[in-house]
């Protein structure tokens, strides 16, 4: 099966679409976010840290640079600590990207268009043991909600 690797720097335009890194802004429980990544960074700090709304505007690699000096303890999330790389954490950011591609058509266009494509997300260098997103978590959701969009339409 052929495959598409999800990155930000692709020459595939679904592959930057799909990529976390995109300016896709969204609402999830009544906040906006600029992009799933400035979501992800985000919730690495408590709702009183000023860094947390900051990351929430942010795309792309602004929005990654947010990350590295958050404690990767907890994902904090209406008012809730939630263990970091735990499967509620990874849920939360599943929920993110849902938000994502249900409120964005050139996203979700860009998904259905995967649809004969094993996605991948390898960036060329090893993976952080404490990703927030593990490769294989991320591909697994994006499938996921391609199959659910490609039911829909039949």
């Amino acid at each position: 099966m052929a495959t598409l690797n999800i990155l930000s720097n692709s020459s595939d335009w679904r592959a930057r679409k799909l990529s976390n890194f995109s300016s896709d802004s969204f609402i999830i429980d009544g906040e906006t976010m600029a992009s799933v990544e400035g979501f992800i960074q985000g919730i690495k700090f408590p709702e009183s840290d000023s860094r947390r709304q900051a990351a929430f505007q942010s795309s792309g690699i602004d929005a990654k640079r947010f990350g590295k000096k958050a404690e990767r303890k907890f994902a904090w999330w209406r008012e809730r600590a939630i263990v970091y790389g735990s499967k509620e954490h990874h849920q939360l950011i599943e929920r993110a990207i849902r938000a994502k591609f249900s409120q964005n058509l050139d996203a979700r266009r860009a998904l259905i268009a995967t649809e004969d494509l094993a996605l991948t997300h390898d960036t060329g260098k090893p993976e952080p043991v404490n990703s927030s997103l593990p490769a294989n978590v991320f591909c697994d959701i994006l499938t996921r909600i391609r199959q659910e969009l490609l039911q829909a339409r039949k």
